[in-house]
Order: structure tokens, then C-alpha cells, then sequence
């Protein structure tokens, strides 16, 4: 296939009102409608915004493009046919767009086409002047989408359908027809079944199941929930909420507020099992709620049911753990020989004994007054021996291996570690180790690790006077990637808080990298120059062999 012209940077002139759009081979007949509009100088924004709105969907369809979710066969798009959308969709010519069709075939796959149709509405109609299109350019587009709509199913040639009588194809033109043709073959789409009408809780139910929901999230869809009647607010319900703004990260405070209510409205009425549900976005949002009743509430629920399910009740611990709203009470209880002697011989004893593990830190280094049992030392487990999951499913998008190769390239390699977990069980992005001066010393001749129950005061002092080669303080660099925080906000999640809470607390001193700054550096030059900056800012030196 020839190269497409009208790309970016050429001088193909600029097609005029009675510009032509028809199949290959065929002259072009005037259009008669979108993309006359279009290309027109006139036209205005209120007018083709109404021209570029997106075919009809069903209702449970709540994401950006419907197509971009149906791939041939179901399931979502991975690797490379997911990257070639994206490129489409930020085409900016038609040309480009042509380009990326006919350059990778054996990534395009039918959903594409819609796609690429829309993004032409979109670059036709984009002011204050649309780009170059030529003749040869929506031939060959169109050329394309006929050669390749045998593959379509009938959702994609109606939405295909859809777009090209809007950007003004003729109807009686190939592409046309050949869109038609299909359409009578395949066989038409068996109507939607018809739902008996829900009830309010019903209906609250069914849309926060939708899968496209829960993949997408929707705040203003969720916002509009808080206003549901006290009747349509059932525990089924207020658990799919819940698990909604946790697993999206959404700190709503009117929604959260609403699920604080509702939990010691319906105190009496709920397990521990739904319990530790409802309470699961409050720590991991890091939001504690101002209802006064909840911590009481609580505490009775753990008082009542701590036996009865011991994950559940660790679970609870854990949300108000990074909350630091610990409950006495509940502390002695799972503390207690019974509690854990009852858990040792059940499938989920090595998940408690992890969170019994990071509640007992808590007791250490925030609760310098309890008096109560603690875990035993042979109980104790290591926390998080490695990178948390959201962490490791995300590395491809993390800054860590640059910021390493900026330490590099910085400091020299044998000055820091990366990922090393430190007593009681944390991970550490990077860890240095300064001395008194802050000289920056080699990793390897150093105990990197403080001690862990951290020293009193005088402890510390006479071990520092006895240590005379020992390193002042270690210092943690602490990468605040974008999934670190709530969504469209600035706080931290409570797992991440409660890290750096305690880390802090251990004696380590944190130096954040957040990720507007690492996202600002352009190239490795730029970021070494402003991990130099960083670091120096601590009082940090380091000689010339560093680089």
C-alpha cells in the first residue's frame, strides 16, 4: 500500500466545502452532511459536538467506548492490539491515522476500525483549524474497512454504520453498501431480555455489580448514590460500595460518611464478616469517619464476635490499625494464648499471624502505655518480606529503575540497596548509610539495619559513644508513585501511611520522591541533578568517585 498523505508537516492543500468522500476506485459525490459541516470554516462547536456524539449503548454500559471493550472473542486487550488503540486515538492527522492502520496489520483487530472513524469526526471537527485531509486518504480508509468488515460483528458494524453516515459518506457509496451488506448478513442481535422492575436496593445492587463499573470507575455515579433513600440501603449494597471505593481508590467523604451511618445504625444487625467489609475503605482511604459513634461501635461488634471469626476480626484491626484507632480491649483479646493457640490450626493461620505480627509493631511503636499480652516472639512473622502486590503489578510504570540508575551513576552502586527489608519486615525502596558528618558510607561495611524494638533514648546514646564507627543514621529514599495516594487527591493510602509512619518511628529518616517531581525530570541528566539537590538538602555528602 502507498504511503498516506497528509501527515503532519506536509503541504497538501486544505480540502474545500465541496470536498469529496466516496470508496476507492468511484468518483466522489458531495457529501451531505457531517463532513460538509466539518469542513466548513462556519461551523460551530455547539453544532458538531451534537454531530460527534457516540452511538447509542445500553444502559449497562458505563465506560468511555463500548467497542474499545468488545474485543472478537471477549476479554480485554493486552500488549501491543491495546497500545495500537491508544495510538489511534491520539492521532493527529488523518494521515497518522491511516498510517497506524496500515503499518501494523497484524495487530489490528476489528474494534479498531469504529475507533479510528471516531478519531477522524474528532480531527475534522477540531478547532480552530481541523488538519489537512486529502482524497486518497479517506479512499484508502475506507478501502480498509471494507476489505476488513467480513471480520465485524454485528456490534461493530453498527457502530461503524453509525460513524460514516455522520462524517457524510454517501449512501450509496462502497463503504456504505458494504457496511449494509454485512448487516443483513449476520444475523440480527436477539433483543435485550426485559428486566421486571427493581426495587431501589435492587437497583442500587445491580449497578454497582455491572462489571464495567467495577472496571471504570464512575465518581459522579457514585456521588449520586449517597442521596438513595435509608430503605434502598441494604448491607449487600453498602458492601458493593464499599469494595468499590477501596479496590478504586475513591476518598468520597459523603459516601464514606454514609457507610459509617449505616454500620452503627445497623449495629445489631451485622456480623464481623460484613463488618470487616464496610471498614475496609476507611484504612485503606486513610479517612476516619466523624461519625462519634463508630469506634464504640466497634468495639462492641469486636467484643461480641472476636471468637467467632478470628480473620474477620483481625481484618477489622488491621483497617483501624492504619486508622491508628486501636482498641484496648480487642488487643488483649487476640493477644491472648487462647486466640492464638485457636487460630494456629486453621488454613489462614499464617495471613493472621502476619497481622497479628504488624498489630504487635503498632503496640511497640505507638503505644508506648499498653500493658496488655503481645505476640510471642516465636509467633512473630516478618511483615511485608517483599514489594507490596500493586507495587510488583506495576513496575513497568514505576520510577524505581531509574532513580537506582541516577543513585548509580550518583553515588556508585556499593553506597545504597534497593529493596532491602528492614526489622520488623518492611521493604525500602533505597536505603543509605550516613555517618555522624554526613558522609555517605558503603553499604556493605555497615549494618544498614537499626534495631528493631527500637532503644530508649539512653540506650541509644551509650550504643552511639561505644559504636564509634558506626553510622549516625540511615536514610530511606521512599518512592510516592501515582497509586501510592487516593485517587484525585493528595493523601496517602493507609498501608503506605502506616509505613512510613513507622519506619519514621524505628529511627530511619525519610526522604520522599513524589512522583510530580520524578515525572518532571526529563532524562537521566535531569534526574541526577535533582537527586544531587535532594540529597543535599539533608546535609548528605559523597566524594568524586560517586560520579
Amino acid at each position: 500500500m502507498r504511503r498516506p498523505r497528509g501527515e503532519p508537516g506536509s503541504r497538501a492543500p486544505r480540502p474545500t466545502e465541496g470536498a469529496t468522500c466516496a470508496g476507492p476506485g468511484e468518483p466522489w459525490s458531495p457529501p451531505n452532511s457531517m463532513l460538509r459541516v466539518l469542513l466548513s470554516a462556519q461551523a460551530s462547536a455547539a453544532r458538531l459536538s451534537g454531530l460527534l456524539l457516540l452511538p447509542p449503548v445500553q444502559p449497562c454500559c458505563l465506560g468511555p467506548s463500548k467497542w474499545g471493550d468488545r474485543p472478537p472473542g471477549g476479554g480485554l486487550h493486552a500488549g501491543p492490539v491495546q497500545g495500537l488503540q491508544r495510538l489511534l486515538e491520539q492521532a493527529r492527522s488523518p494521515g497518522e491515522l491511516l498510517r497506524w492502520l496500515g503499518q501494523n496489520p497484524t495487530k489490528v483487530r476489528a474494534h479498531h476500525y469504529p475507533v479510528a472513524l471516531r478519531r477522524l469526526g474528532q480531527l475534522l471537527g477540531s478547532q480552530p483549524r481541523p488538519p489537512p485531509v486529502e482524497q486518497a486518504t479517506l479512499q484508502d480508509l475506507s478501502q480498509l474497512i471494507i476489505r476488513n468488515c467480513p471480520s465485524f460483528d454485528p456490534h461493530t458494524v453498527h457502530v461503524c454504520l453509525h460513524l460514516a453516515v455522520l462524517l457524510g459518506f454517501p449512501s450509496d457509496g462502497p463503504l456504505m453498501c458494504a457496511l449494509e451488506q454485512e448487516r443483513f448478513r449476520l444475523p440480527p442481535k436477539p433483543p435485550p431480555t426485559l428486566q421486571p422492575d427493581l426495587c431501589g436496593g435492587q437497583r442500587l445492587e445491580a449497578a454497582l455489580s455491572c462489571p464495567h463499573l467495577l472496571r471504570r470507575p464512575r465518581q459522579h455515579l457514585i456521588r449520586s448514590l449517597a442521596e438513595a433513600r435509608p430503605e434502598e440501603l441494604t448491607p449487600n449494597v453498602m458492601v458493593l460500595l464499599a469494595q468499590h471505593l477501596a479496590r478504586h481508590r475513591l476518598r468520597e467523604p459523603q459516601l464514606l460518611e454514609a457507610i459509617a451511618h449505616f454500620l452503627v445504625v445497623q449495629e445489631a444487625q451485622l456480623s464481623s464478616k460484613v463488618v470487616q467489609k464496610l471498614v475496609l475503605p476507611f484504612g485503606r482511604l486513610n479517612y476516619l469517619p466523624l461519625e462519634q459513634q463508630f469506634m464504640p461501635c466497634l468495639e462492641r461488634i469486636l467484643a461480641r464476635e472476636a471468637g467467632v471469626a478470628p480473620l474477620a476480626t483481625v481484618n477489622i484491626l488491621m483497617s483501624l490499625c492504619q486508622l491508628r484507632c486501636l482498641p484496648l480491649r480487642a488487643l488483649h483479646f487476640v493477644f491472648s494464648p487462647s486466640f492464638i493457640n485457636h487460630i494456629s490450626g486453621t488454613p489462614h493461620a499464617l495471613i493472621v499471624r502476619r497481622y497479628l505480627s504488624l498489630l504487635d509493631t503498632a503496640v511497640e511503636l505507638e503505644l508506648p502505655g499498653y500493658r496488655g499480652p503481645r505476640l510471642p516472639r516465636r509467633q512473630q512473622v516478618p511483615i511485608f518480606p517483599q514489594p507490596l502486590i500493586t507495587d510488583r503489578a506495576r513496575c513497568k510504570y514505576s520510577h524505581k529503575d531509574i532513580v537506582a540508575e541516577g543513585l548509580r551513576q550518583l553515588l556508585g552502586e556499593e553506597k545504597y540497596r534497593q529493596d532491602l527489608t528492614v526489622p520488623p519486615g518492611y521493604c525500602t525502596d533505597f536505603l543509605l548509610c550516613v555517618s555522624s558528618s554526613g558522609a555517605v558510607l558503603p553499604v556493605r561495611t555497615q549494618d544498614p539495619f537499626l534495631p528493631y524494638p527500637p532503644r530508649s533514648c539512653a540506650q541509644g546514646q551509650a550504643a552511639s559513644q561505644a559504636t564509634t564507627h558506626g553510622p549516625a543514621q540511615r536514610v530511606v529514599l521512599m518512592l510516592r508513585e501515582r497509586w501510592h495516594f487516593c485517587r484525585d487527591g493528595r493523601v496517602l493510602l493507609g498501608s503506605r501511611a502506616l509505613r512510613e509512619r513507622h519506619l519514621g518511628l524505628l529511627g530511619y529518616q525519610l526522604l520522599p520522591l513524589p512522583f510530580e517531581e520524578l515525572e518532571s525530570q526529563r532524562g537521566l541528566p535531569q534526574l541526577k541533578s535533582y537527586l544531587r539537590h535532594k540529597l543535599q538538602a539533608l546535609g548528605l555528602r559523597w566524594g568524586p568517585e560517586g560520579g
